[in-house]
């Protein structure tokens, strides 16, 4: 019996093996072929997003006054090169960290009182990494000492005058050509144009840019052999110009060069026009090159206007976009041809970019070493500082270039460049009248 009750649980046991899985483990074989998986665990493994940082860039804009248009221009600007800038990822750092840029402005009124305590407010309460400075001569010179006081780099744009870089600051720099070097370069133009030309009016609006630029002016004229028949200052304020053209017609002029900003000097273009003025060549500030200048019709016929940039201006760059990119780009953004104030304005950002890439980082140190060795042709073209003690942050690189407006085979007014030969698109009309 015993026999067979073993036999029976021998036979039982064989039925259950035969019946069982034949590897326990089968069912988590799979785990196996996971192995592939754990390789693409990296999932954990990819590299990370780079730390983002975020610089603040601080200005003020005559969002109201007199200045509304050609500072609407420049901010048009530099927020083109900020929105590019951060949609192109930023600026990468030696730390592998990228900073994208954020503004932080004010409406100063084109009033110079409001500026100091402005930009005052940006450097210490808004804690503004950098800093732009508003647009005229005026303005920025009121901003460049807060900006030096708080060890804030600052560039400025839409201002010309010598003078601001003739204080000791070592933390400003100059987007445009300076002021002394405005309209030298029409006077070269009228003299290879017509040489027998001596008699010239010099009428300009009393503010330190516009007085800068004619200062200079008036003492390289005389070097040059011309004789200044009548030298004017206008009020800022003055909107009736009729007195002013009839007190330089009675000196006789054979030229007349000065001006001011926008509003003035289309307002001048036009009495002069309207009076019909009796001279062979004028050259005006500012106002010649926006593109609604000639909404005064026939009065801006033959104009001349010292230009930092134009559109026609065919500079090769090194860094930056292309003058065809840019001005694709703003038309796009903003429904209308740049002038050079809206360039300045992206040029601004763009040597902060550039400065900021060299230096690795956003130490203040570093990127005025990377700034004082800026030396790069762009759209708007050659860009490079004074380094001395005595005009540290002076814009050295850039040169004017001089549109007239002429008028097309249709007999539509369009701008030409007459000045530098080099670079000219039309021979010059001349004489005016």
């Amino acid at each position: 019996m015993k026999r067979l009750l073993f036999a029976l649980f021998a036979v039982f046991a064989m039925l259950l093996a035969a019946c069982a899985p034949a590897t326990p483990i089968a069912t988590e074989a799979p785990a196996a072929t996971d192995a592939p998986a754990a390789t693409e665990a990296p999932a954990a493994t990819d590299v990370p997003a780079p730390v983002e940082k975020t610089a603040i860039i601080g200005f003020t804009a005559s969002l109201t006054g007199k200045l509304n248009v050609e500072s609407t221009r420049q901010n048009n600007g530099l927020k083109l090169w900020m929105d590019q800038v951060n949609a192109a990822g930023g600026v990468k750092l030696a730390d592998g960290s990228v900073v994208k840029f954020d503004s932080k402005f004010y409406d100063d009124e084109s009033n110079k009182d409001r500026v100091q305590e402005l930009y005052t407010k940006l450097a210490t309460e808004d804690n503004a990494d950098f800093l732009i400075s508003p647009y005229s001569s005026g303005l920025a010179d009121a901003s460049a000492v807060i900006a030096e006081q708080y060890g804030k780099i600052m560039v400025t744009t839409g201002a010309a005058s010598d003078g601001t870089y003739k204080k000791g600051y070592t933390l400003v720099y100059q987007a445009y050509t300076p002021a002394s070097r405005y309209l030298t370069g029409a006077l070269d133009l009228l003299a290879a144009t017509d040489p027998a030309v001596k008699k010239i009016a010099i009428v300009h609006e009393n503010d330190k840019f516009s007085t800068d630029v004619a200062t200079a002016l008036e003492a390289y004229a005389i070097e040059k052999g011309y004789e200044i028949v009548v030298k004017e200052a206008y009020d800022p304020a003055t909107a009736d110009f009729n007195a002013l053209v009839n007190k330089v017609a009675a000196a006789a002029p054979e030229a007349l060069l000065g001006g001011g900003h926008f509003a003035d000097g289309q307002q001048f273009a036009k009495a002069m026009f309207e009076k019909s003025l009796a001279v062979k060549f004028t050259a005006l500030l500012v106002a010649p090159p926006e593109p609604t200048f000639a909404e005064i019709g026939d009065g801006a016929y033959g104009i001349i206007g010292p230009s930092q940039w134009e559109p026609l201006a065919a500079f090769t760059p090194d860094y930056g976009p292309t003058g065809a990119d840019f001005v694709a780009a703003y038309k796009a953004a903003y429904g209308e041809e740049p002038s050079y104030h809206a360039a300045g304005g992206y040029v601004a950002g763009l040597m902060l970019q550039k400065a900021i890439e060299t230096a690795g980082s956003l130490d203040t140190q570093a990127i005025k070493t990377a700034m004082d060795a800026i030396d790069m042709m762009t759209f708007y073209g050659h860009i490079k500082f004074d380094t001395t003690a005595e005009s540290h942050g002076l814009q050295i690189g850039h040169d004017m270039v001089y549109i007239q407006w002429q008028k097309d085979a249709s007999g539509a007014l369009v701008k030409q460049v007459v000045w530098p030969a080099a670079g000219k698109t039309a021979v010059p009309v001349y004489p005016l009248r």
